[in-house]
């Protein structure tokens, strides 16, 4: 009986920490970590001057989107960043766009003028290109990178890591 009791309790035994034993080979500590980046999605809008703008176009180039409204106030505070984002990085071969959400090109006109906006501004009359980026709310700024793919999601030009997709001078 004693021998009975002693084969049972090994059996159980192996039986619990075998497979534990067996799951820590799959754990490496430090193995790179390799983030999985999704495609940018294509679009096609028109800019303030009627040209039509086509995001594939700037493969090759790393592109900062910045979709907004005039009437946010969040967007307003983040313009003169975004100025100075575009004076300091479009040398270096980064993209600065903005693209306005649902607003009527005079209104639109009204406040790229107010403000000297510089850079780009493409108007999304119908918002399917906000959808397709899945904006929730403004300020939503998206970072691609030359390849086509997003690299950070935010609210804030600060929050953007542009050294990172950037090509060294």
């Amino acid at each position: 009986m004693r021998k009975t009791v002693h084969v049972f309790v090994a059996a159980f035994l192996m039986f619990v920490f075998f497979p534990a034993s067996v799951s820590l080979g799959q754990y490496i500590p430090n193995a790179p970590f390799k983030p999985q980046y999704s495609a940018a999605p294509d679009f096609t809008l028109k800019d303030m001057k009627g040209k039509i703008f086509r995001m594939r176009g700037l493969r090759g180039k790393p592109v900062l989107l910045f979709f907004g409204t005039t009437w946010c106030p969040g967007c307003r505070a983040e313009v003169p960043n975004y100025k100075k984002v575009h004076e300091n990085y479009s040398s270096r071969g980064l993209e600065v766009i903005y693209i306005n959400i649902m607003e009527p090109a005079k209104k639109v006109t009204r406040f790229v003028e107010a403000h000297a906006i510089s850079y780009r501004t493409l108007l999304d009359e119908d918002g399917r290109v906000a959808n397709s980026y899945n904006v929730v709310g403004v300020p939503m700024i998206i970072l691609v990178d030359k390849n086509g793919y997003i690299v950070k999601v935010g609210h804030s030009s600060s929050e953007m890591p542009l050294d990172k997709v950037l090509q060294a001078k």
